[in-house]
């Protein structure tokens, strides 16, 4: 077996050409787009090559056919502090520990030699929104940027070592289903104090929906495992950079007199749609994927993120804007099923919400960490409190 930097485009092929082989059996898998693959090694389209590096890996068998893949990330404002943490992912291997642990050593070398002492994966060289996690149960057609992996990648990685430093959980619902009946007590409750209202997005204000995204978010999460507050700039680009994927009716917002305080983004599973193009977004694909969009092919939406800003926890907001959307979701037949995203099982609060819903666990995603000092402690990742 022979490892062979990614480093020319005949290479580049072969990275995202591997996963047809491994996967050709699968009718669960999607192959995801070439250009969003490529777009996180791109320095011209991943802002993380600002502060970071990364590199990539074909294993060649010693038949000459490509059997793994792998990529290495440091990003160097995140690897800070008593344990600077790089990352590994993008892994596609056959079932064989001796490929597996040849691609496990490169990155673990790779990142030794730049001053990591663990590696997380399978993450991302990016957000944690996109590629990140192992899949262990619930394989099923993976939503867009999800990660998607056979089964016996879970022994491989804890044969070598990894150690399970979070699990990410996503939930489940039938759309036409009715949540339980506190939600319906604790919005009617919430609804006398003439103060709060919600609404939905609308296009036509996307900048001012995504300054109240802003706010909201700075408040409820940028605290939590040394987060950033987000800028103006970026939240706005990002916003816009969603636009034509937008369903404004499943993406909702609580003021409290007029002050943004809770928001719920949604966004149709377009991957069901990209299912249909085989890696390829050519000027073709998408008119096929806009008209598909328009005329509603995807019957199932998934929640991206949830959250109250802090002074207003625990008054029953989380309540009032599930049932402010659900009603009117259910009542305009929009969609049949419903699948949120991303519930790290470090935030117990989130967690206790989703399976109030009467939803059921529909995916399992671990994501490892590797000490390089195997004689270190080894710690989950902090809950939030």
């Amino acid at each position: 077996m022979h490892l062979h930097v990614v480093d020319n485009a005949a290479r580049r092929r072969e990275f995202l050409l591997l996963p047809l082989s491994i996967y050709r059996d699968d009718p669960h898998w999607i192959r995801p787009l070439d250009q969003d693959v490529e777009a996180v090694f791109d320095p011209r389209k991943n802002k993380l090559f600002r502060h970071g590096e990364c590199i990539r890996w074909v294993l060649v068998g010693d038949d000459g056919k490509i059997i793994g893949r792998v990529a290495a990330f440091v990003n160097r404002k995140t690897a800070k502090g008593k344990l600077p943490v790089g990352g590994m992912g993008f892994f596609d291997c056959t079932n064989s520990r001796e490929a597996a642990f040849k691609l496990f050593d490169a990155c673990r070398q790779w990142l030794e030699e730049r001053g990591m002492q663990a590696m997380d994966g399978p993450v991302n060289f990016g957000e944690r929104d996109s590629w990140w996690g192992l899949i262990v149960d619930g394989f099923n057609p993976p939503p867009y940027k999800m990660n998607y992996n056979p089964p016996y990648y879970r022994a491989l990685f804890e044969q070598y070592g990894f150690k399970n430093y979070f699990e990410q959980w996503c939930y489940s619902l039938k759309v036409a289903n009715r949540v339980q009946e506190k939600f319906y007590r604790r919005h009617e409750q919430l609804s006398a104090d003439p103060g709060y209202r919600a609404e939905y997005l609308r296009k036509s204000r996307l900048d001012k929906y995504a300054d109240d995204f802003r706010v909201i978010y700075n408040k409820a999460w940028a605290r939590h495992g040394g987060g950033k507050e987000l800028g103006q700039r970026e939240v706005r680009a990002f916003f816009r950079k969603m636009k034509p994927v937008i369903d404004e009716q499943i993406i909702w917002f609580v003021y409290y007199n007029d002050e943004p305080v809770a928001t719920w983004i949604n966004l149709p599973d377009i991957n069901h749609i990209f299912a249909k193009f085989s890696g390829k977004l050519n000027w073709f694909n998408k008119l096929r994927f806009m008209y598909l969009l328009k005329t509603r092919y995807c019957r199932k939406f998934i929640g991206l993120v949830f959250g109250v800003v802090p002074e207003h926890q625990s008054k029953g907001v989380d309540s009032f804007i599930i049932v402010e959307g659900a009603n009117h979701i259910q009542r305009h037949k929009l969609y049949d099923d419903f699948e949120m995203q991303w519930i790290g099982d470090f935030n117990p609060k989130m967690v206790s919400i989703c399976e109030s819903l009467g939803t059921w666990r529909s995916r399992t995603l671990i994501t490892y960490r590797y000490l390089f000092d195997r004689e270190m402690v080894f710690d989950r990742h902090p809950v939030f409190r």
